[in-house]
């Protein structure tokens, strides 16, 4: 386990809206993630009502919600809060493969930010210390969409800005097969 996290930027987050998808399954502890979440979103700016939550019945429903959220479009970020704690058999391995693995896809896909809160435990004693106790990992969570949406503000600053500048360049750059043809260009100089 690593506590070595390093700092956050400053960051004014007030600007930015949030969904959270948080599991009813192991309820006491996905609440204790999510009450710290909710905490320091607002120690940063972040009002009520631009939070949105959306409670679903197990970790397996988390990538769902937060693809759905996604696609709606209003938020700067997703955050999915759950916990797994291993039994006699690998579910709670394959869950979190199949969740985190999903995420990635659907951040990837839809261009938001998805932040994986699901804790996978061994233990029940581990997911305590990493939901309700000493090592409790919600402010890491609500610290990480707060970052992950102020770079892709950041980012997609820099994407528009790009493609006005390269519209300046004559439009397209690519024609109607989506390749850029140089021999295409050249041709038409002479």
């Amino acid at each position: 386990m690593s506590l070595d996290k390093g700092k956050m930027p400053k960051i004014d987050a007030s600007g930015y809206s949030f969904a959270i998808a948080a599991s009813r399954f192991n309820k006491k502890l996905v609440d204790g993630l999510l009450r710290d979440v909710l905490e320091t979103l607002n120690k940063h700016g972040v009002d009520a009502e631009k939070i949105r939550l959306v409670r679903v019945p197990g970790a397996s429903e988390l990538p769902y919600a937060c693809d759905s959220l996604a696609l709606i479009g209003e938020y700067d970020a997703v955050i999915a809060l759950g916990v797994v704690v291993a039994g006699e058999t690998p579910h709670h391995e394959i869950i979190g493969y199949s969740t985190a693995f999903a995420l990635q896809q659907s951040a990837a896909r839809t261009g938001i930010p998805m932040i994986n809160g699901i804790i996978v435990a061994n233990t029940r004693e581990q997911a305590e210390a990493r939901t309700i106790g000493k090592i409790a990992r919600g402010k890491e969570f609500a610290e990480a969409a707060m970052e992950m949406a102020w770079q892709g503000g950041m980012l997609s600053d820099e994407i528009e800005e790009a493609e006005n500048a390269f519209e300046g360049f004559g439009g397209d750059y690519a024609g109607d097969d989506g390749i850029f043809d140089v021999d295409d260009e050249e041709e038409t100089e002479k």
